[in-house]
């Protein structure tokens, strides 16, 4: 079997394998890992040569690191240094120390522990970040931090590597020291010579380059590499140089355009990657090693986390945060294999050695991943457990604006990315006060550059909404995508016994169905109602009037936004000729339109008008139509109120229908439901009859139930004696 039949019939188990497996809800990882197992020597030995499939992983692998390093720039490393600093050398420290004591009560020989313990030190960046971009966490507060430590420790990597290699007589020559100081020079000689480029060449480069769309691309993927084989010429891992390679581009312009670009490709590049980490797996040696692999899985899915637990719950995070960012380094890595392979060629270890390292990269690579990808509900289940590990003061979390605040708002918006920001820019428009809550720490600031309150935060933390100034809120809205943040939240808030509006957001068909069965009172559409405006603006007059009428005269068309003062006035209560020297011609609404309407032609939100003037005067309407209303106050018309009112004998309304005492026109409110007895009728019918002992509920704007709340405040109703 050729090359090409090789990769056609890999790439068609994978697609099988990956069907059932999103259909038994596993995770793909998990998966490709299996196909992998399937295709190497354990099962049908389809990949002989690993060269055949290892080169597409690189490059997957290369591309997986450019993207994190896109998202990445210069004050975001300097902010996430101390404790991705922190918490990679002391989880390094605390593995390869403990881990060496507890190899060394297995039995295992000192050599042999030594290079086991190196290897449980180690976790996986190339997994870890797949499984933190597939969850949106990337951009989170413990993605980033997570990141950080995870290049700390690929550096340890690239150390211990040294430290071995020099241990075996391959630099005998020179000692481990100045090994260690030469691999330095070149590391400062990279990252010298890079800021160099980035401050002087690439960005005109990258100016000429963007013309061509597909040439900025085809450069893209051609710097990742390279920078990838300049840090493994130098010495570094190429997980580490092509994450240069996308920190030196992550200030340019065209940051987003190459990212999504790229992701499809990177996708179908990794999949090689955990096939041939799959394949590499020799299943025969592992069945003499499963006690001691049980021990030494259980110290890295506990031990790890809990290092980074301590450290950074010591530097003032939050115990959420930190948990979070701990699950990351639950695993050990394929540099763990590396590594092992390594001393196994040198002679330092034995086959079942390897076999033991190979085990416990099972355990843990597929322990962990489950782990992460329901760490919401995992950490909901163990949160009183971590208490201790967070200090009374989570300092670095309050003064990332994850703490109490003091203000009150009208709104609570948890998502501020395009589709938040806008409703949360508008309600600030219409002078309602608004606190937004995100977990990207670069839309937080600038927000706060903006003057607004911003919350460090997550839909899915229960324990945010201790922090959030709820009592008072009339909306919690979410745009959070995704149906468990979603739930997950109503839960919470419900829970907390929030009695305000809970609002949702709606992509897909089965959120929709979701979200209806929750305590929602409002759930958000945001791609049909945008499609529905786009077919509103295809569908208007414009399409049957010349564009020009007469010399000199233009028509134009303008929207009146919602929060418009004109809205709900007449045509003839909006003085558009005399303020912009423009008229209506036509008013376009939901399809249909009205030509040349009357003085008394009432405008609504939304609706399009179609204006008849001077050249330039188009833009000076629409600004003119935009005008606001005043600032809304609390007690004004616009909300409504509801009254309770008990039937007594000497009331006026006993015995008669609603339709007869038509609280519509003289009260100005409607009948919403009766309660008669441990009888409920919602929404009665304008023939429903009034009892003695009824209560009546009425809704309604709040003046006007005000003033029949007072009407009936005199009234006193009588115990029924049963129904007439």
């Amino acid at each position: 079997m050729g090359p090409f039949e090789k990769i056609t019939l890999i790439l068609l188990l994978a697609a099988t394998l990956g069907t059932v497996g999103m259909w038994l809800r596993q995770p793909l990882i998990v998966t490709f890992i299996a196909v992998g197992v399937l295709v190497g020597p354990s099962a049908f030995s389809v990949i002989g040569d690993h060269a055949e499939i290892h080169l597409l992983a690189e490059l997957g692998i290369a591309l997986l690191l450019f993207v994190v390093g896109l998202k990445l720039d210069l004050h975001l490393i300097r902010t996430m240094g101390p404790v991705a600093l922190a918490t990679g050398i002391g989880q390094v420290l605390f593995t390869s120390i403990f881990g060496f004591l507890i190899c060394l009560l297995l039995g295992l020989p000192l050599v042999e522990s030594v290079y086991v313990a190196v290897a449980l030190t180690f976790s996986s960046t190339i997994i870890i970040v797949k499984l933190l971009t597939d969850k949106r966490e990337i951009d989170a507060l413990h993605g980033r931090i997570a990141i950080g430590f995870l290049i700390v420790q690929d550096i340890g990597v690239v150390i211990a590597m040294i430290a071995l290699s020099t241990g075996a007589g391959r630099s005998g020559e020179i000692s481990l020291w100045q090994e260690a100081l030469f691999v330095a020079g070149k590391g400062a000689l990279m990252i010298g010579g890079l800021a160099l480029l980035m401050r002087y060449v690439l960005p005109r480069l990258l100016d000429r380059i963007a013309r061509s769309p597909e040439l900025l691309i085809l450069f893209s993927i051609a710097w990742a590499v390279l920078l990838a084989a300049v840090g493994d010429l130098f010495g570094f891992s190429k997980e580490v140089g092509a994450f240069l390679a996308g920190i030196s581009l992550a200030s340019t312009p065209y940051r987003e355009a190459i990212g999504s670009r790229l992701v499809s490709l990177r996708d179908f590049l990794l999949l090689f990657f955990f096939i041939d980490l799959g394949a590499r797996l020799e299943l025969s040696l592992l069945g003499p090693q499963l006690g001691n692999a049980i021990v030494l899985s259980l110290f890295v899915l506990i031990g790890n986390p809990l290092i980074v637990l301590i450290i950074m719950g010591f530097m003032g995070y939050r115990r959420r945060t930190s948990f979070l960012a701990g699950l990351t380094v639950a695993q050990i890595s394929e540099f763990s294999l590396i590594l092992a392979a390594l001393g196994l060629a040198l002679g330092h270890i034995g086959h079942e050695t390897m076999g033991l390292v190979t085990l416990v990269g099972l355990f843990t690579i597929g322990v962990s991943t489950y782990a992460i990808l329901y760490s919401g509900p995992l950490y909901a289940r163990i949160s009183p457990l971590l208490r201790v590990f967070e200090r009374r003061n989570p300092h670095r979390e309050i003064d990332a604006g994850s703490g109490e605040t003091e203000e009150t708002a009208d709104f609570i918006i948890f998502g501020l990315g395009r589709f938040g920001g806008e409703i949360a820019a508008h309600l600030h428009g219409r002078e309602r006060v608004v606190i937004g809550v995100d977990f990207d720490p670069e839309v937080l600031d600038e927000w706060r550059s903006q003057g607004r309150v911003a919350l460090y935060g997550d839909a899915e933390d229960p324990e945010l909404l201790e922090h959030l100034p709820l009592h008072g809120v009339d909306w919690v809205l979410s745009t959070v995508p995704g149906r468990e943040p979603n739930l997950a939240l109503v839960q919470a808030l419900r829970a907390r016994g929030f009695d305000g509006r809970i609002v949702l957001t709606a992509r897909t068909v089965e959120d929709d169905e979701a979200f209806r069965d929750t305590d929602a009172d409002l759930i958000l559409h945001p791609m049909s109602d945008a499609a529905e405006q786009a077919v509103d603006a295809l569908s208007t007059a414009m399409s049957a009037v010349s564009e020009r009428i007469a010399a000199g005269v233009d028509v134009g068309e303008v929207r009146l936004p919602s929060g418009s003062c004109f809205a709900g006035r007449k045509l003839s209560e909006v003085p558009l000729r005399s303020a912009t020297g423009t008229s209506v011609m036509a008013v376009s609404r939901a399809g249909r339109t009205w030509f040349d309407p009357g003085p008394d032609f009432i405008l609504f939100p939304g609706d399009r008008l179609v204006l008849v003037g001077e050249p330039g005067n188009f833009g000076e309407a629409q600004s003119y139509l935009a005008r606001r209303h005043a600032p809304v106050e609390p007690e004004s018309a616009d909300r409504f109120a509801v009254l309770s009112v008990t039937v007594g004998e000497d009331t006026p309304w006993v015995g008669r229908s609603l339709a007869e005492l038509n609280f519509r026109s003289n009260y100005g409110a409607t009948v919403v439901g009766i309660e008669r007895g441990e009888r409920e009728i919602p929404l009665p019918g304008a023939e429903e009859v009034l009892r003695r002992g009824d209560t009546v509920f009425i809704a309604g704007e709040r003046a006007s139930v005000a003033r029949l709340g007072e009407i009936t405040a005199g009234w006193h109703s009588d115990p029924p004696d049963g129904p007439r």
